[in-house]
């Protein structure tokens, strides 16, 4: 079928993933193949000491992007959109939306950034003999009891914001079982959540006779084939305001960011992984057995068909590259040079190849936020140098490239070194890969494995979660998700492969010597400041 007969009759697929920065659809057919695209920018909010979206900015940003989404299908194929095969959404995972009976929200949106509930997950992480991060909804769910905030005794419902889009849109409480791991442990032999560690939980929390159990106000964890509701009419009137779009609609689970990570660099399998990196930066490795241990730096997830999952999560990746390169900007602008933003940041990118492994001694940290993998709960961007040593542009960039990882490396080391986990392959994929070979190489370096990014690396988590949704209706009986993508999505697709260049890594290694030991400036910038 042609794309714009295939579109016409309703037959493509619909993922809409919700970032940090940008709300992004991506149109595909049966086959993966993206046919459109649409997006809308936003950005979070810092009211009254937490990090926030409104829900008026989610409906407006969801809106404006699919309307975006119809004006490119309407400037290729000539067709208006009326309706969809199957449609999927995904979001940023973690974070705490909680809603009273009649489907209020009780206190703004906490997203994952924030890093606000330390004794919660602390306490959570020894009752449960499990690592519970400070991001995780239970954590925000706990902290919030301990610190008795009033509309605790009211919450009828909590999830996270894919979870709360597809709810409104179906009227559907589930979630899709990688998205819920990132809310609570999952049973890795049910699917669900694990009833050892709930029971743990309202034991917990017996004393405070709120009249709910967390069984009550929990979604329902379901994994990636299964059906998860359809398109209401008021669905497709608060997804399309202009009434073209029809209801009945099936939708695949909501999905987090991770697990459509996974989906869209095909690493669901076990030995593989992939690293998103963007605004934050996180890897995931599937595991073939637990760990032997807990780690505080190491999430335990799972892919959206349910297998385990070792996870470092970052709060600061790219952040400060795009902060100095708006400095940059300005500075060609104001001399009359101006560059489009993409070329300045291939300009740049190149450059720090050429710089020393070792970024000539200069370190930086990107801490935008809070950082709990390395202790911080706040952070102060940094920069910070030796009058000797080799400050130039080259390793200027160096250096922010390699700080963008830093972090995360520090925690993939325990995986790799520590628990000997082992991995045939990593996938890269996000903004830090869009210039070729560049971040490719110095996550290379930085993990000390070979690196792969597709070509379809930059489609990102909405090709992700839009595969997810064309994996429910298309595939073939009791054909696992690892199946179906190997055979209809990425059959013949290698992208290109990169191996450890030695002395990158070896100049890597004596940068994180130098970083780690430097931590103890940065926790003076953050008390000065």
């Amino acid at each position: 079928m042609e794309k714009k007969e295939l579109i016409a009759a309703n037959k493509a697929i619909l993922g809409v993933e919700f970032g940090s920065t940008r709300i992004k659809a991506v149109l595909i057919d049966d086959k993966g193949t993206p046919l459109a695209s649409g997006s809308h920018e936003w950005e979070n909010q810092l009211v009254d000491g937490i990090w926030t979206y409104s829900l008026d900015a989610v409906w407006a940003g969801l809106q404006d992007c699919y309307r975006d989404l119809g004006e490119d299908v309407k400037k290729q194929y000539d067709v208006e959109l009326t309706g969809f095969a199957s449609i999927g959404f995904s979001a940023m995972m973690h974070g705490y939306l909680a809603f009273d009976k009649d489907g209020k929200l009780l206190v703004p949106f906490r997203t994952w950034r924030n890093t606000i509930t330390g004794e919660a997950a602390e306490k959570l992480t020894k009752e449960f003999n499990y690592n519970i991060p400070q991001r995780w909804s239970i954590a925000h769910l706990y902290q919030a009891i301990l610190n008795g905030e009033e509309h605790v005794k009211d919450i009828a419902f909590f999830t996270t914001l894919a979870g709360y889009v597809h709810w409104k849109l179906t009227g559907e409480k589930v979630l899709g079982v990688g998205d819920a791991s990132g809310m609570f442990p999952i049973d890795i032999a049910t699917g669900s959540f694990d009833q050892k560690m709930v029971a743990k939980f309202d034991a917990l929390i017996a004393d405070q006779n709120l009249g709910w159990k967390l069984n009550d106000i929990l979604p329902r964890s379901i994994s990636a084939g299964e059906a998860a509701g359809t398109l209401t009419a008021e669905g497709a009137k608060l997804l399309d305001p202009s009434g073209k779009l029809s209801a009945g609609i099936p939708l695949c689970p909501p999905e987090g960011d991770a697990g459509t990570g996974m989906v869209a660099t095909n690493s669901v399998a076990k030995r593989t992984g992939n690293i998103s990196a963007g605004t934050s930066v996180f890897a995931m490795v599937v595991l073939e057995k637990e760990l032997s241990k807990v780690y505080p730096e190491i999430d335990l997830v799972t892919t959206p068909d349910g297998a385990l999952v070792g996870m470092v999560h970052c709060n600061n990746c790219t952040s400060e590259i795009s902060a100095w390169v708006s400095l940059f900007d300005e500075f060609a602008n104001l001399i009359g040079k101006p560059l489009d933003k993409n070329t300045m940041y291939g300009y740049l990118y190149n450059k720090a190849l050429e710089g020393d492994a070792d970024c000539g001694g200069l370190i930086s940290y990107n801490y935008f936020s809070g950082e709990p993998v390395v202790g911080f709960a706040e952070g102060a961007p940094l920069f910070v140098r030796k009058a000797d040593d080799s400050f130039n542009l080259a390793n200027f960039m160096r250096m922010h490239l390699y700080s963008a990882l830093a972090v995360l490396k520090a925690g993939l080391d325990l995986m790799f070194k520590e628990e000997h986990v082992a991995v045939d392959e990593m996938f890269g994929h996000g903004g830090f890969y869009k210039t070729k070979g560049v971040g490719q190489r110095i996550t290379a370096a930085a993990i000390n494995a070979p690196v792969s990014v597709m070509e379809t690396a930059g489609e990102g988590g909405a090709w992700g979660i839009a595969l997810l949704a064309a994996y429910m209706i298309g595939k073939k009986d009791n054909e696992s998700l690892q199946q179906y993508l190997n055979a209809t999505v990425f059959a013949g697709q290698k992208g290109s492969r990169m191996e450890p260049d030695q002395k990158d890594v070896e100049g890597f290694n004596a940068f994180m010597e130098k970083y780690l030991n430097g931590l103890s400036i940065e926790h003076a910038a953050v008390d000065a400041l």
